[in-house]
């Protein structure tokens, strides 16, 4: 499954937007406010985002905030799954691309997009791909870090023939967790921990390689 269906599919489907735009100038507005919250969440963190917060720093009404969103866990959810969507684009081109020689060479570079994520994308670093927030989701609901991992894997699949089994999807699922709760930790101090980043890497190979094989 492509990383487009994979996003529509679990979670654009599933956001509880009150209206969806529909028009370019609905869409521009969605995008402010999303950007906005994103600006705040870099300044305080996703635990002290408001929607008042959200209509300041966008510059518009409370009544515009809440068109689109019920409240702020609502806008929490669109914009971790916009970065997941974002991610999930560049990710599964990157893994899948000809220039690497190999499965390790391909997952260093999609590393380096989840990076360059935290490192650039707005909001990125404190609410990621969402899964830091504790929503309680419902029993078939799938967290977003999974399809992350399934993303990636797919695209390993279909550009390496890397194994693809139960276990070597779930070391890859574990993976991905590890590494981005090492990531978080690198990100939480200025400047970057770079050792928890290489923990990172090296906990991913270290999982995957004995289902995947050691890289030539």
């Amino acid at each position: 499954m492509s990383a487009v269906a994979l996003a529509d599919e679990t979670t654009i489907g599933s956001l509880s937007l009150r209206n969806e735009p529909v028009q370019a100038r609905s869409a521009a507005r969605l995008t402010g406010l999303l950007d906005a919250a994103a600006a705040v969440i870099d300044e305080l963190g996703y635990e002290r985002l408001t929607t008042a917060m959200v209509a300041e720093r966008a510059g518009a009404s409370i009544g515009t905030v809440y068109r689109y969103f019920p409240d702020r866990i609502a806008v929490l959810q669109a914009l971790g799954a916009r970065n997941l969507d974002r991610v999930l684009t560049r990710v599964s081109d990157e893994v899948t691309n000809e220039r690497h020689s190999s499965w390790m060479d391909a997952l260093t570079a999609a590393f380096d997009v989840l990076k360059d994520a935290f490192q650039n994308e707005a909001g990125f670093r404190s609410l990621r791909v969402g899964d830091v927030i504790d929503l309680r989701p419902a029993p078939n609901a799938r967290p977003y870090n999974s399809i992350v991992a399934e993303a990636m894997h797919e695209g390993l699949i279909k550009r390496f023939g890397v194994t693809d089994s139960a276990e070597a999807r779930f070391a890859f699922e574990a993976a991905i967790e590890v590494s981005d709760a090492l990531a978080a930790r690198a990100f939480a101090t200025e400047p970057v921990d770079a050792k928890f980043l290489e923990a990172a890497r090296d906990s991913t190979y270290a999982l995957l390689a004995p289902h995947f094989g050691a890289a030539s």
